[in-house]
C-alpha cells in the first residue's frame, strides 16, 4: 500500500518528480520510470540523489533514506 511507503517517497503532500502539491502533473519520464524521485514527499524538499546502473537512492535531511531497491518490495 502506498501508505506504507518511506516518508520521502510515500503518499504526501508533495509531487516527488516536481516539488508542486501533490496530484500535479508527473513528467513522462517518470512514468516510464526512467526519473527517479527528487522532492520528499512530506516536505517538499530538494533531496540528494545518487544514480547508480543497478538503481538510485535518494535522502531528505529531514526524513531519511530511502533506496530503489527497498521499493522492489511494494511492487
Amino acid at each position: 500500500m502506498v501508505r506504507d511507503l518511506p516518508a520521502p517517497v510515500g503518499a504526501g503532500v508533495y509531487n516527488v518528480y516536481t516539488g508542486d502539491p501533490a496530484g500535479s502533473a508527473v513528467p513522462t519520464a517518470a512514468q516510464l520510470g526512467l526519473e527517479p524521485p527528487r522532492f520528499c514527499a512530506e516536505c517538499g524538499r530538494r533531496m540528494i540523489v545518487q544514480v547508480r546502473p543497478d538503481g538510485w537512492w535518494a535522502k531528505c535531511s529531514r526524513h531519511g533514506l530511502v533506496d530503489s531497491k527497498e521499493l522492489e518490495l511494494f511492487r
